[in-house]
């Protein structure tokens, strides 16, 4: 491979944060994903191309089980070191910034967390290697933002749990080997209390896929249906406790709301910096404040994405040290998202001619930051997880 020349400053703020191996993790990134990802990116998305070939890559590099410890195939790396990542992928490409999320956060860490010894060696093992893809049920046609409103049933059968139903929006739909999904066990209990969570293989009987969607953007990420007719699942394959499943998807998604937020994040850092560059060649030195209105977009658009990053690393950061992040979670997620809808709008608008062509990083990333602003949990209900988590601070003050 040609010798790459160096790379882009990052036009951001440093953060206390970070420490030298951080800085030194986001420099090997932006190397692979300069020489691999980004000559590439545009011809993968304008076909619908999913990105199996990059992917083999990424896993032989371990970039598949960043945050999985390594006697399960992992990097060990931390929280925060994900976060970057994300941010990093999104920002060369958004639906392999997805698909990555959606693997790690999704399709494997409630097997890391909540799975048995058994499950962790037969199912995380060959997704912290890269060697299968995950995915991840919770979201029906009946039941977007009121997760508790699951209507799949799961019935236990002999020595298998029998599962009727269907999942909406699933990334990675056709393409992953296993999925941990969402299913009522327990009708009795109540809305939320009795559902359970289980691990679904692509093969097994009674389990299909519905239609794949077409989306404004991401539009090289597999979102499809999932579907359920009798589908036998072997009774090993609930995971965790039996009625906590509601309980594990939630935590899941104060995770993932970490990693949408640095998907947000590398989406509008993408446009800001193909607009730095774009005018980077025009002299404004000698009379800077004849150019202000030209400017001033720039100045505004970097200065919200670096408190948007200082906030995701500060979540990452929080969960790291096991403490509870779910408001530094949903407040980061929430910030970065409406940032990158504000910067990659202004952005489109601000090159004219250029930010139209659907292959520039201007439009790809407005089109694509619209997702940010619904996954791991709406905007709208972020707000309402920020509010509950601010009055319970209050009312439980000394």
């Amino acid at each position: 491979m040609p010798a790459l020349r160096q790379l882009p400053p990052d036009l951001l703020p440093d953060s206390h944060l970070l420490q030298p191996e951080h800085h030194e993790w986001r420099q090997q990134l932006r190397r692979f994903l300069a020489e691999r990802v980004e000559p590439v990116w545009a011809e993968y998305e304008r076909h619908e191309r999913f990105p199996r070939d990059i992917l083999q890559e990424m896993a032989g590099l371990g970039y598949l089980g960043i945050p999985f410890a390594k006697e399960y195939g992992g990097m060990g790396l931390d929280s925060l070191s994900l976060a970057i990542a994300i941010e990093e992928f999104s920002r060369a490409w958004g639906s392999l910034g997805i698909i990555m999320a959606a693997h790690i956060g999704l399709g494997s860490s409630p097997i890391a967390n909540w799975g048995n010894e058994e499950q962790k060696r037969k199912y995380l093992v060959p997704l912290a290697k890269g060697e299968r893809l995950g995915g991840y049920g919770l979201t029906e046609p009946q039941a977007g933002s009121d997760s508790g409103a699951t209507k799949t049933f799961a019935r236990l059968e002999g020595d298998h749990w029998v599962l009727n139903g269907a999942k909406a929006w699933c990334t990675n739909a056709t393409e992953a080997y296993s999925y941990v999904v969402s299913a009522v066990t327990d009708e009795d209990k109540g809305k939320g209390a009795g559902i359970s969570a289980f691990i679904v293989e692509r093969d097994f009987p009674g389990f299909s896929f519905g239609k794949k969607e077409d989306k404004m953007g991401l539009r090289s990420s597999a979102t499809g249906v999932l579907l359920f007719d009798n589908c036998r699942v072997p009774a090993e394959n609930l995971l965790g406790q039996r009625g906590m499943g509601f309980k594990y998807f939630m935590q899941t998604l104060d995770g993932g709301r970490i990693t949408i937020g640095a998907m947000a994040l590398g989406l509008g850092y993408a446009a800001l910096e193909e607009a730095v560059r774009a005018v980077g060649g025009e002299n404004y030195t000698k009379d800077l404040w004849s150019h202000e209105y030209k400017l001033a977009p720039l100045a505004e658009i970097a200065t919200e994405l670096a408190a948007a990053r200082q906030m995701i690393y500060n979540a990452a950061l929080t969960k790291d040290r096991g403490k509870r992040w779910t408001l530094d979670g949903a407040m980061a997620k929430w910030f970065a998202s409406e940032v990158a809808m504000r910067a990659t709008d202004k952005l489109v608008a601000y090159m004219a001619e250029q930010g139209q062509l659907m292959d520039s990083k201007f439009s790809s990333a407005f089109r694509d930051a619209k997702l940010c602003t619904i996954g791991e949990g709406t905007n709208e209900i972020c707000r309402v997880v920020i509010a509950r988590e601010i009055l319970k601070a209050y009312q439980t003050r000394d």
